[in-house]
């Protein structure tokens, strides 16, 4: 029997097709293809003109992030295996013209399709376009490679967050993807937004409903293609490689952190004890690779998902998140905090929103009303504004808890060499999460807000200085409202006299005491 190839000998002298890879886990797979299967033939990413830029220069504008200084190190000519495909998911053949089609399907032979829209208020039309059809489209594309022998589709452990026990299957769809696909068709944008929220049912967004139908048609339209699903649950910046905390987005929990380090954020709709089920991203990734491996190379019939999750194997809670997120803000302040990081979960949605009326409305009103005085733009309301509207999509999430299989994901685990275990690392046991956190925060620090590392000392001690105004004001606000109560009641005026009077007596006897002693 022929031994199986390693993870990096397989991928030697193929060519890989990957979608989505502008985003933020597509950056962190094609870094880790490049640098740890460096024997690739080539790469083929397929890239949408944006905003008056051509795919070259959004190509150029991928490799100019940090993300990619240690590949450059191992590979300064990794550029050379990279080439943009000019093409857009939701269009008819994705957009390809017929030169680059054919390339494409007479030489590709492992297709990452990560390309989707996130956004969790995201229109029905547009996300249906996105995460259904655009399924189809590529299929359509892969049934006609000559060479194809993997496609991983990356979904969502959320695809089925009705339910609360998410085993590694596809389940049955809220509604098949042809009529879902067909009503899109015919009807207007308002009409289908305003059923939207009927459609979705007890499901929170468009993002999980429309990745719940795009497995249902990956399983009915894949036609015996190798094809693997990878369930990732909220995807947090980098553990490991190619260096601890990288993240580009504010996107779940890097947008929690940044309002959170600059006092913005004070208070969040949740569950103390629920399990915050976070992934870092260079885990996906890995984990992505390994998959289309093991697809490649045990071959089989039937479409094998993978829940790439952490709370069955090490539990995180969101308790831990608040506490680690503020510790570590303390310890690592951000330039620009506008009040003392003090974030606080509670599950109460009446004391969740009093404390936004008061700790975060009131606040910043006042504080816009002091920059309207000095004659500078007011920002701090429009900023809470879009704070709590992007915190209450994270409410679903952070008040809920799942528990999810991972078997497949502990089997392919055991499938790989030692070697690759050690390079592809996905084993969710070995995350220390005190010390991710703390990567994570200086992460959102240093890579999200650009701010540098170097300037943390006197960010410490601009923190220093507000912890210091923050202990006088409130000393104040306390003496003052001591005061409006001891003029106004008989009762509370000699209990005053009384402890004062009693304190005063113990003051005075402190020196015979001493000599008697």
């Amino acid at each position: 029997m022929a031994s199986i190839l390693s993870i990096p000998e397989f991928f030697e002298g193929r060519s890989i097709f990957i979608t989505g890879a502008t985003g933020f886990l597509g950056k962190v797979l094609v870094e880790k293809l490049l640098r740890s299967c460096p024997h690739v033939k080539a790469i083929y990413l397929l890239i949408r003109p944006k905003q008056g830029k051509e795919v070259q220069h959004r190509l150029d504008e991928l490799f100019a992030f940090k993300l990619f200084d240690k590949l450059i190190e191992a590979n300064p000519n990794y550029k050379s295996k990279v080439f943009a495909v000019e093409g857009d998911i939701v269009k008819d053949g994705l957009g390809i013209g017929q030169v680059e089609e054919k390339l494409l399907l007479d030489e590709v032979s492992v297709v990452f399709h990560s390309a989707a829209t996130i956004r969790f208020d995201e229109s029905m039309k547009l996300s249906v376009e996105m995460n259904i059809t655009g399924v189809k489209k590529l299929l359509d594309l892969c049934k006609k490679m000559k060479k194809l022998e993997a496609l991983v589709h990356i979904s969502t452990a959320y695809a089925n967050c009705d339910r609360e026990q998410i085993g590694e299957e596809i389940y049955e769809p809220p509604i098949h993807p042809n009529r879902l696909m067909s009503a899109v068709e015919w009807m207007d944008t308002e009409s289908l937004d305003d059923l939207t929220p009927k459609m979705i049912g007890n499901r929170p967004n468009t993002y999980t409903y429309t990745k719940s139908v795009g497995e249902c048609l990956l399983k009915e339209e894949a036609g015996g293609l190798p094809v693997a699903v990878i369930r990732p649950s909220i995807v947090g910046a980098t553990y490991r490689e190619p260096f601890r905390g990288w993240v580009d987005n504010f996107n779940g929990p890097s947008g929690v952190f940044a309002a959170i380090g600059s006092g913005l954020l004070r208070s969040m709709k949740g569950d103390f004890d629920a399990t915050a089920d976070i992934i870092p991203v260079d885990f996906v990734c890995n984990l992505i690779i390994a998959a289309a491996w093991f697809t490649a190379t045990h071959k089989s019939s039937d479409i094998k998902i993978y829940n790439c999750t952490t709370g069955q194997l090490n539990r995180f809670t969101w308790g831990q998140m608040e506490r680690l997120s503020y510790e570590f803000m303390m310890k690592n302040p951000l330039n620009k905090v506008a009040r003392i990081p003090n974030p606080r979960l509670t599950k109460s949605l009446l004391l969740h929103e009093l404390k936004v009326l008061y700790d975060h409305m009131l606040p910043a009103y006042l504080m816009d009303f002091f920059l309207w005085i000095m004659g500078r733009k007011t920002m701090y309301v429009r900023l809470q504004d879009k704070i709590q509207k992007s915190v209450r999509s994270l409410d679903y999430f952070t008040s809920r808890q799942w528990e999810f299989s991972n078997n497949n994901m502990l089997m392919l685990q055991s499938q790989l060499s030692e070697e690759d275990k050690k390079e592809f690392l996905f084993d969710v046991k070995l995350i220390d999460w005190r010390m991710y956190m703390e990567w994570y925060c200086l992460g959102t620090k240093q890579y999200v807000l650009k701010e540098e590392l170097s300037q943390l000392p006197n960010a410490r001690k601009s923190l220093a200085r507000l912890k210091k105004i923050n202990f006088l004001m409130n000393t104040i606000i306390v003496i003052i409202i001591w005061r409006l109560l001891i003029h106004r009641s008989v009762i509370i005026r000699t209990l005053w006299n009384s402890v004062l009077g009693t304190a005063l007596h113990v003051v005075k006897r402190i020196p015979s005491i001493a000599k008697s002693s």
